[in-house]
């Protein structure tokens, strides 16, 4: 079989031809870290490549399915974590040199269920520092690339899941969610992105920003993908104490049940926010698609909407200032300075006062509670992922229609909200720029309803062909 081939094929696809000794963990593993070596260079989704430890678990993955000891469908599959999951014995920098040299001791509970499911560990992949910037810019370890176009951002903060996974590097990424970290990249590259219910993955183990917005999700080519990792990793853990006791479903068996009857509101203040016209133009038709597949598509308002990012952006700030509080305090080096010139929300959040971040809290809490008033009668939201297609590097603003933004405030304006929340939400290939560039179908649930998110974007990604694209690189 052709090794490209293999860097492109699904977990879907892989599981049943490595289960049936049709392929093996070491070949699947070498077309991997074969394609890595021709693209790496340019692309730079890696902080840290493993490549011989991949070889070694892919070579007792080879001997456990030869001997019928066969895990499940993430048996011999290739993984990349963003550098904020700990890896025992293998640093995770957080994406700033002053971490550079932390190793830890354990792995954290995603890393652990993954490769107790089997999954051969690439190595660590590139990030904003600290996960802070939807650009997914890094001055640190140099900037990872979009594979389709590599003049333009991949998206952040987790930009090299997406690059890796996009790219044909990696067959299953995971990223983390503080305001669109998940989501924003997968649009961005042409993959599926999910961000769980808040609780619902467990964060011990992963570096933090925001203990009360953080989640941890996979990043894949299908949705199939995604929920065949959520298998892997949903679940309770009593090590993070925001985990939910929520048992979760078979998120795989609940795709395949179709869309028809399915209740999806289109809140009419995402059309009120400028966009460019082409992310307009594909969203709209994506909608049209899941009316054709029988669901049925309300009209509906959500008000305060657009507050989300405001309140998203200061409880972030505060908490992940105080996360960050002991290293800008403890190690005045130029490294720190450098940190705090490029990312001046750190020392901002350290100005905030207890009296405005409870006061967001509480905002947060009549915030959520108006969403669930939003989705009465609906079992889902849907709308872009995002307002823009990928612009260029190094871009401080962006123009949509007739005003000019902020780049990082208008990057967040429709994946905030969910994280603020903490509603599901999954973004979806649903076409092209006229230049190539990728856009992004967002579909949202209620808490512990991911299986109806996950199950509308199967079902829109089966009746379209954008996934299978595969970008110039």
């Amino acid at each position: 079989m052709d090794w490209l081939e293999l860097c492109y094929m699904s977990v879907e696809e892989l599981a049943p031809l490595i289960r049936e000794k049709k392929v093996s963990p070491v070949e699947v593993t070498r077309a991997h870290l074969k394609r890595i070596d021709a693209t790496e260079p340019t692309l730079n989704a890696f902080i840290t490549l493993m490549d011989e430890e991949a070889l070694e678990s892919a070579k007792q993955a080879e001997a456990e399915i030869q001997s019928g000891r066969y895990r499940g469908p993430l048996h011999g599959v290739s993984l990349g974590l963003k550098d904020l999951y700990y890896t025992r014995g293998t640093r995770t920098t957080s994406g700033v040199r002053v971490y550079e040299e932390f190793v830890s001791d354990y792995d954290s509970t995603v890393t652990r269920r993954l490769l107790d499911a089997g999954a051969i560990l690439l190595g660590k992949l590139n990030l904003a520092p600290l996960a802070m910037s939807g650009r997914g810019e890094n001055p640190y370890f140099g900037d990872a690339l979009n594979p389709w176009s590599a003049g333009v951002i991949p998206g952040g903060s987790s930009s090299g899941s997406g690059v890796a996974a996009a790219s044909g590097q990696c067959t299953i990424t995971m990223g983390s969610d503080t305001g669109g970290s998940i989501r924003i990249p997968a649009s961005f590259c042409n993959l599926v992105g999910h961000k769980p219910t808040y609780g619902v993955v467990s964060r011990y183990g992963v570096s933090p920003l925001s203990w009360s917005l953080d989640h941890c999700g996979p990043m894949t080519r299908t949705v199939m993908d995604c929920a065949l990792t959520m298998n892997a990793i949903a679940g309770h853990d009593p090590n993070d104490p925001s985990s939910s006791r929520v048992a979760p479903p078979d998120y795989a068996i609940a795709l395949k049940s179709g869309v028809k009857g399915l209740r999806v509101g289109i809140p009419k203040e995402f059309f009120e926010w400028p966009m460019e016209p082409e992310v307009r133009d594909a969203t709209l038709k994506a909608i049209d698609v899941l009316r054709e597949l029988g669901c049925e598509v309300r009209d509906v308002s959500w008000p305060n909407f657009y507050d989300a990012v405001t309140m998203g952006h200061l409880i972030s700030i505060t908490e992940g200032s105080s996360i960050h509080a002991p290293m800008v305090r403890s190690r005045g080096s130029e490294e720190v300075d450098a940190i705090l010139r490029k990312f001046p929300r750190i020392e901002a959040g350290l100005m905030i006062s207890a009296v405005d971040y409870l006061q967001a809290l509480k905002l947060r809490r009549s915030y959520t509670l108006a969403t669930h008033r939003v989705m009465e009668g609906l079992d889902a939201l849907v709308g872009p992922t995002m307002p823009m297609t990928p612009f260029p590097l190094g871009a401080a603003e962006v123009r949509l229609e007739d005003r000019t933004f902020a780049a990082e405030k208008a990057i967040p304006i429709y994946t905030r909200p969910y994280d603020l929340n903490g509603f599901p939400a999954v973004t979806v290939p649903c076409g092209f720029s006229s230049d190539g560039l990728p856009i992004g179908l967002q579909i949202a649930a209620l808490p512990h309803r991911d299986d109806v998110a996950l199950r509308a974007a199967y079902s829109y990604q089966e009746a379209t062909d954008w996934h299978k694209r595969r970008p110039p690189i």
